[in-house]
């Protein structure tokens, strides 16, 4: 699970922003104690905020840094494809993210420019006392006693590439632990990401990474990399799809199956030869069923299709999932199903964990006051991004209506609308 997630100079994001996922309340069903650790930790993060106050550049960083320890040894070559803060980037850019991974806790650090990686380190702690496992300064690296796998990752090392990212290839339990968590974490949606310049000169987008994409449930044959994207499921695939379509038809979108038809196709000598499958959805009223393709669903059906992927692989797994835009082509009751999916320890009973970005204030009343997040821009244009449970103290209570506080300014957060400078560009005062 995310314990904590920090970015300094990314984007919008200049100063350190830290989201933490650590319980306040822990008197709720909610709140998922980790004894080893210490803590609990929320199932549910909301980050709320005005257009253009940086809400999406903290899962920008988010993404940033999956991409960057997933791929950094193929993709990295000559420099670093920091995405720095634009109104002065006279400082590093660093992450750092705390983990909880088979009860024990795990600390990843990592500070970069456009050209080195100038520190690097991993810690964990064992019987709750830290103990390094690596821990790098530019191209000089000290590793825990006792890991001799490690003399091949300090081979690959370069000035440009992450010694995570070398270290997983030894295969060494506790690093390899770390890699593979992070490969599970998803993040969906319109993130804003500047390209990477590939060596092939090609350019990549490290945003959105979604895994497993609902249709390909249904499939024949199944695609070939539905194992892969299936890795680590708790239930057998005949469950998981039967889940999808109870996912939508709890959305009363009108859809009552999913299926797949022989798609065939005549060749050049006449013939009639298989092509796959096409997928269609078979809307039922009364003894009139009719199928239609994709094409022909309403743009919500097809936003909620494409997250019924993702927040089945989470629930599955255990793992986090990002979501920029979670309101967007929804409606306000679907998006708070999704967030009662992962509150509930009935339906998320392996401990998944869902960040969103959202403007609908609705939401706000099936969350609790340490599962919302609010940024801010700074005079500077830099971004400010605060726990909502920390504003003023105890005067946030438990029983506080969160969405009426927050439409009514208290938590601050809000658009300033100059509506007197719209009326004096239309000419209609002085």
């Amino acid at each position: 699970m995310l314990i904590r997630f920090q970015v300094s100079n990314h984007r919008s994001i200049r100063e350190p922003v830290e989201l933490s996922l650590v319980v306040i309340d822990k008197d709720r069903p909610q709140a998922r104690p980790l004894p080893l650790v210490g803590v609990s930790l929320v199932p549910v993060a909301g980050v709320y905020g005005a257009n253009a106050s940086g809400k999406s550049n903290l899962l920008s960083g988010f993404a940033w840094l999956l991409e960057a320890v997933a791929s950094s040894l193929q993709t990295w070559h000559h420099a670093i494809p920091v995405d720095q803060f634009a109104l002065a980037s006279d400082f590093v850019t660093a992450f750092e993210i705390e983990l909880s991974i088979s009860g024990v806790r795990y600390e990843y650090l990592l500070e970069v420019d456009v050209s080195h990686v100038l520190y690097e380190a991993l810690f964990h702690y064992p019987e709750s006392k830290r103990r390094r496992l690596f821990e790098r300064e530019e191209l000089s690296v000290k590793t825990q006693r006792g890991l001799r796998n490690l003399a091949g990752a300090k081979q690959l090392l370069t000035g440009q590439t992450l010694f995570l990212s070398a270290a997983h290839r030894a295969e060494v339990p506790a690093i390899s632990a770390v890699v593979s968590e992070l490969a599970h974490y998803q993040t969906w949606g319109p993130i804003p990401v500047r390209p990477w310049p590939l060596a092939s000169g090609a350019e990549f987008a490290p945003g959105s990474r979604p895994g497993l994409r609902v249709l390909d449930l249904f499939e024949e044959p199944a695609p070939p990399d539905l194992a892969a994207k299936t890795q680590g499921f708790a239930d057998p695939l005949a469950a998981v799809k039967r889940q999808a379509l109870g996912l939508l038809r709890l959305a009363d979108l009108g859809i009552s199956d999913i299926a797949a038809y022989p798609q065939q196709v005549r060749t050049l000598e006449g013939d009639v030869a298989s092509r796959g499958s096409v997928i269609r959805f078979g809307h039922s009223i009364g003894d009139t069923r009719r199928d239609f393709p994709l094409a022909e669903e309403s743009k919500g059906t097809r936003a909620w299709l494409d997250l019924i992927g993702p927040i089945l692989q989470a629930l599955q797994t255990g793992s986090l999932l990002c979501v920029d835009e979670l309101d967007a082509s929804l409606h306000p009751k679907l998006c708070a199903e999704i967030v009662r999916l992962f509150e509930s320890p009935q339906t998320n009973p392996r401990n998944a964990q869902l960040v969103f970005v959202a403007h609908d204030t609705s939401l706000l009343a099936c969350l609790n006051r340490d599962e919302v997040w609010l940024c801010e821009k700074r005079p500077d244009g830099s971004t400010r991004l605060g726990a909502l449970s920390d504003f003023a103290g105890e005067r946030v209570r438990k029983s506080q209506n969160l969405q009426a506080g927050y439409l009514g300014g208290r938590f601050g957060a809000l658009p300033q609308v100059n509506e007197l400078e719209f009326l004096r560009s239309l000419g209609l005062v002085g």
